[in-house]
């Protein structure tokens, strides 16, 4: 699978010409790339395309993605990736955002799916790319693969959509979260993750069971 490229294609010289702000993006933008994950996710996520739609709703995510791992915690800090277009290439408006974001909302469980399944294929090509590297290597019965489970509580500063009490006496959220164990010379991959109210249980059964299926479900086959 050769992935088609949803970021620009850089290269540097030595000509006179502004510079980028935001270089360190590029890593990004060529991560998105090389593991397909843009790829997977313009497939993925095709029917929540409209007609004549100019922003491709794989490239709004992955944008969003990028946004936040660069500092951002709200729709409009797009701003800083717009206004980079040598390096991240059209960008969507914040209500064209929205409209996306609403849209998928409106079926959540068909869009998660969709989604997930992009990033399962994306961990496969980067596993495979990674031979020897990678968390499966070499892994049986008698050396698996392990993923750590564990709930975390995240604080809330004021009134949130789903922040309750917590068993600490705090308020907030009780997310459930998984990672791949990369060894000794590695670290956490995040696998998959369940958000929760501040009030939800450690050791709720039916939260394992989901997070145990989603994990499964993301992981390469093999």
């Amino acid at each position: 699978m050769k992935p088609t490229r949803t970021y620009p294609r850089l290269h540097v010289d030595t000509a006179p010409s502004n510079a980028l702000g935001q270089a360190g993006g590029m890593l990004l933008t060529e991560t998105v790339h090389t593991s397909g994950l843009g790829h997977y996710l313009k497939h993925g996520l095709a029917a929540w395309k409209k007609p004549f739609a100019i922003h491709d709703p794989g490239k709004i995510l992955t944008d969003i993605a990028i946004t936040v791992a660069l500092g951002g915690d709200a729709l409009s800090d797009s701003s800083a990736l717009r206004d980079e277009p040598d390096l991240y290439g059209p960008v969507a408006s914040n209500p064209t955002i929205t409209r996306l974001i609403r849209a998928l909302a409106a079926d959540a469980d068909q869009a998660l799916t969709a989604i997930n399944t992009a990033r399962a294929a994306a961990r496969a090509r980067v596993w495979e790319l990674s031979g020897a590297q990678a968390p499966s290597y070499d892994s049986d019965a008698r050396t698996p693969l392990i993923v750590d489970i564990d709930a975390t509580l995240v604080t809330a500063h004021s009134e949130k959509e789903d922040a309750k009490p917590t068993y600490k006496k705090g308020f907030g959220f009780h997310p459930l979260l998984a990672f791949i164990d990369h060894g000794r010379p590695g670290c956490g991959e995040p696998a998959a993750g369940l958000l929760r109210p501040g009030n939800a249980g450690s050791n709720t059964a039916t939260d394992h069971i989901r997070l145990v299926k989603d994990i499964l479900a993301g992981l390469p086959s093999g």
